[in-house]
């Protein structure tokens, strides 16, 4: 999934991570968003010249997703993913919008998350990274100006 997000994001991204996936999944899920979104943050800097809004709608044959982000300094995070199995290969379903969340509470962003249709998990949850890695493009794409995308001066 976060290979989904690197590569219809536009991003790149290596990531190494070693959990303890004998007790159980969730560090490993969260703390891998929880560094994802830290770098989000430090890559981005100071916010400057960004468009600051982005949405993102991908299609997975019949799973279609909608990511729609605000590169805010305002942490918060909405999904609805409709999840129905245990778990998606090795990953508990449960862990998906944690991901999600983590990324968000991290990366200072509001981010809302919906899988609009689809019946297989796999294809909802992946077209739910793609949604968001085209919203993410959106959102950090260069306006041409120097300006904080705020009507405050701040972000």
């Amino acid at each position: 999934m976060y290979n989904a997000l690197a590569k219809h994001g536009g991003m790149s991204l290596t990531m190494k991570c070693r959990g303890d996936l004998w007790i159980d999944d969730h560090h490993t899920a969260e703390d891998s968003a929880l560094a994802l979104g830290t770098a989000f943050k430090k890559a981005l800097g100071e916010v400057r010249g960004i468009k600051r809004y982005g949405t993102g709608h991908a299609p997975l044959d019949e799973a279609l997703s909608r990511a729609v982000i605000d590169i805010s300094g305002r942490p918060f995070c909405v999904t609805e993913l409709g999840l129905k199995r245990e778990k998606i290969g090795d990953l508990s379903t449960e862990m998906i919008p944690h991901v999600f969340h983590s990324f968000a509470m991290a990366a200072g962003v509001t981010l809302h998350v919906d899988v609009l249709r689809g019946e297989n998990d796999h294809h909802r949850a992946e077209s739910a990274f793609k949604a968001l890695a085209l919203a993410i493009r959106q959102a950090i794409e260069r306006t041409g100006g120097d300006d904080v995308p705020s009507t405050k001066g701040v972000l």
